[in-house]
């Protein structure tokens, strides 16, 4: 029993042992915890000390919020410090729970053995028997009051699955629900969602350094609250003294140095309606009184204003000291560096308002950079391509030879015109050119004056010593009749200079054109088609052709003659080429070799529309070319006025004769697709007593040549022609031009048009159209509303085909419906 007993008492002494070295874990622990507590608030702390100096001024802002997180995270720390003190007496309270009930059964058990000592019977093995089921059932309470309360017993796997299955047959089960349960699911629904964002907040606040600290660092916090809240009622004071103090200022300003004007109230139209506030100087009325209108200025030798001080005074007296004062203290190297100073001020203002001129006031020296680009916008010039020169003022300025000056005087060129001026510099740098311009700009000349200076330049010798080596240059041109133009041009320039001309068209002798060709000249003026003819026959060669102008390119390659040109040019020698790089546009180098037979070939292109066949030709044949493109002020479409009629067939000759019984100013040119038809009507408007002639491709070179000769004369009043006379004829003061048939293409039209309004002189056009035209209206529309003297009809401007380009697919505006259920 003794050895039992011992063994008892051993174990109890052991699991005692075990007790205590567990509390003393727990403390060492908790020790342990609060040593690392207390270390990082230091290490906090000091943070914080340094941050403080840093940034106080963002921490005055943002104080009340920190000061709000701190108390929230005190209590925090006290809830937690409360949950361990309560852990720990539950755990305390376990184990001497554990404790008393060993006791008791050591002690029962004691009891029981001296019991069985003393009295051995059967009714005492029932009371121990009683004693020790009593024991147990004590010693079961207490184990699951124990479990209780630390735990409850997980459900077992079977239960569970169980109680799973359970629920989802309730879920599967179709609930209706009542407005209250509705309400308070809601409810439930809204507290979990406040709930998870609470829980959010705190695990967001966890991960941010906590500030658990001890109790020092709790005096630390208060004491940094105690200087911040210092530091902001130290600043709003400073503020508002600031405050005060400006408002004093203002006031003393306001008393002693005149009123501040208040800004009017500017009234938004949705502020209000009628304003009835009003200031003194908004009142306009007049008074008739003398005495109110003419109100008197009290003066007392300086005193009478506000204050009794003159403010005016006031200031004038002022400036004047601080001059005199300004003026004691220079020294006298100041004031001359002073009146230094002052000269170039006033010399530089001088030379700003002498170069601000007009570019007509200034000589050609003093014209600048922004001079000459003023003076190309004035004349609607656009260049395109490097190096390009200035261009030409006037004649006098130009800088030519004498005899040139006094031929252009006594022909009767006064100003030159905007394509003149610059294209001729260009051509005298022995450039290809590029220019784009409408008919009746001045275009002939334009081409016609670089060449014969380079000519007039050569030695006499040079130019009658190789005859039979063809002529210097060739100018082409689409129509026979804007040839001879051209060369009636020419020699009013070239008979005085004792230069020869040659034209080569078709309708006259190629032999007698082979014999002038075989006398020797120096220009050669032709039609693409007969050219080649004469070039094939061997009555001309071009072995020293090195300038070639291709007038009305567009024109030439519309009516077929593209692969014409292509082989003249391919007759040209090619010795003489530019090199198709940057030494195309040096003006040194082009020039180094000018005034001789070997000079490189030039060729300049000029044309009134830029087609991608006039391109192709450009791009094959012309080096580096420099573009000169002439704006809407060489437009004969801005000085004609367009009037269009639209008809039937039959009413054309009935309207005609309207028109002309009206009574127009001759010469009149009247327009048809057809040659027959030109005929005709020629005819008949003989028999109705007009001076009528034709010109038609139908008829002989002489009977053109007598046609417009006869229309220039006088001789006949009126042209009728077919597209022939469309482009480049030059017939002056022509008052009228007739569309009897409407032209087959929008191009056709403007150039049709532009016989009349030449040389800056207004001109009519009137169009008949018919249904059969349809497919020019929205062009001759849009030609029309460009005109600023033209007025389009409302038959035209509202017809059907004139709305849309010709070609291009009209959808339809599908109808808003209303769909009714």
């Amino acid at each position: 029993m003794n050895k039992s007993h011992d063994k008892k008492s051993g174990r109890r002494s052991r699991s005692r042992e075990r007790d205590r070295d567990r509390d003393r874990e727990r403390e060492h622990r908790e020790r342990d915890r609060e040593h690392r507590e207390r270390r990082r608030s230091r290490s906090r702390s000091k943070d914080r000390k340094k941050d403080r100096k840093r940034s106080r001024s963002r921490e005055r802002d943002k104080s009340r919020g920190r000061e709000r997180s701190r108390e929230k995270e005190i209590d925090r720390t006290r809830d937690r410090e409360q949950d361990r003190s309560r852990e720990k007496d539950l755990d305390r309270s376990r184990d001497k729970g554990r404790d008393k009930s060993r006791d008791r059964r050591d002690e029962k058990d004691n009891k029981n053995k001296d019991d069985k000592k003393h009295k051995p019977s059967p009714s005492a093995d029932d009371d121990k028997k009683d004693n020790k089921n009593q024991t147990k059932k004590e010693e079961d309470e207490q184990e699951e009051q124990a479990k209780a309360a630390s735990k409850k017993e997980p459900l077992s796997l079977e239960e569970l699955l169980a109680k799973k299955k359970a629920e989802e047959e309730a879920r599967a089960k179709p609930k209706f629900l009542t407005k209250q349960e509705r309400a308070a699911l809601a409810l439930q629904k809204r507290q979990e969602e406040v709930a998870a964002m609470r829980k959010q907040q705190e695990e967001q606040r966890k991960l941010l350094p906590q500030t658990e600290g001890s109790s020092s660092s709790s005096n630390n916090r208060e004491w940094d609250d105690r200087d911040r809240r210092r530091e902001n009622q130290r600043s709003r004071d400073e503020d508002v003294k600031d405050k005060d103090k400006e408002k004093e200022v203002e006031a003393i300003k306001e008393r002693y140095l005149g009123l501040i004007k208040k800004k009017r109230r500017v009234r938004r139209l949705n502020d209000r309606k009628f304003v009835f506030d009003w200031d003194t100087t908004e009142d306009t009325s007049v008074d008739y009184n003398n005495i109110y209108k003419e109100r008197h200025q009290v003066q007392f030798f300086g005193r009478g204003n506000l204050a009794g001080i003159d403010i005016k005074a006031q200031k004038r007296d002022q400036s004047k000291f601080y001059g005199e004062l300004l003026e004691k203290r220079r020294t006298e190297a100041e004031k001359e560096q002073e009146k230094v100073r002052l000269k170039k001020v006033k010399r530089k203002e001088e030379k700003q308002k002498w170069d601000d001129r007009h570019w007509s006031e200034k000589a050609i020296d003093e014209m600048t950079e922004r001079d000459w680009r003023i003076f190309r916008e004035d004349y609607n010039i656009t260049i395109k391509g490097g190096r390009i020169p200035d261009p030409i003022r006037s004649w006098k300025e130009s800088g030519f030879p004498k005899e040139i000056l006094d031929i252009i005087d006594k022909v009767g060129y006064k100003d030159l015109t905007p394509i003149q001026r610059q294209a001729i510099p260009i051509g005298l740098q022995n450039r290809d050119i590029i220019g784009v311009a409408e008919t009746g700009s001045g275009k002939t000349l334009a081409f016609l004056i670089p060449l014969l200076l380079w000519i007039t330049s050569l030695p006499k010798i040079e130019r009658t010593d190789e005859v039979d080596q063809g002529p210097w240059s060739i100018i082409l041109a689409p129509t026979r009749e804007l040839a001879q133009q051209i060369e009636e041009e020419t020699n009013k320039f070239g008979q005085p200079l004792g230069i020869r001309t040659v034209v080569v068209v078709g309708g006259l002798s190629r032999e007698e054109q082979g014999f002038r060709l075989r006398m020797g000249c120096e220009i050669v003026i032709a039609t693409p088609g007969r050219l080649i003819d004469v070039l094939e026959n061997r009555y001309l060669v071009l072995n020293q052709c090195t300038y070639i102008v291709l007038d009305e390119a567009d024109r030439m390659i519309d009516m077929g003659f593209e692969p014409d040109v292509q082989k003249i040019l391919e007759y040209m020698p090619v010795t003489n080429l530019k090199p198709d790089n940057e030494d195309a546009e040096n003006e040194e180098k082009l020039l180094a070799n000018y005034n001789s037979r070997k000079k490189y070939r030039q060729t300049v292109m000029f044309t009134a529309t830029m087609p991608a066949a006039v391109e192709r030709l450009a791009r094959t044949y012309l080096r580096r070319p420099a573009v000169v493109y002439i704006g809407s002020i060489g437009k004969p479409t801005e000085r004609t006025e367009q009037i269009v009629h639209i008809m039937g067939e039959a009413d054309k000759r009935r309207k005609l004769m309207e028109i002309l019984s009206r009574g127009v100013e001759p010469p009149v040119i009247i327009f048809v697709n057809q040659k027959k038809g030109a005929d005709v009507l020629a005819r008949g408007l003989e028999k109705l007593g007009y001076n009528a002639c034709t010109l038609h491709g139908g008829k002989g070179q002489e009977q053109r040549e007598y046609a417009l000769a006869s229309l220039k004369g006088g001789s006949k009043d009126i042209l009728v022609a077919t597209d022939v006379a469309g482009r480049g004829i030059d017939i002056k003061d022509v008052s009228m031009v007739i569309n009897y048939d409407m032209a087959k293409t929008i191009e056709d039209y403007t150039h049709r048009i532009g016989r009349t309004g030449r040389a800056g002189k207004a001109g009519v056009a009137i169009s008949f159209c018919t249904k059969d035209d349809s497919h020019l209206f929205y062009d001759l529309k849009q030609t029309i509303l460009a005109s600023p003297i033209s007025t389009c009809p409302p038959e035209l401007l509202n017809h059907p085909e004139a709305q849309h380009k010709p070609g291009t697919v009209v959808t339809k505006k599908r109808r808003e419906e209303k769909i009714f259920a």
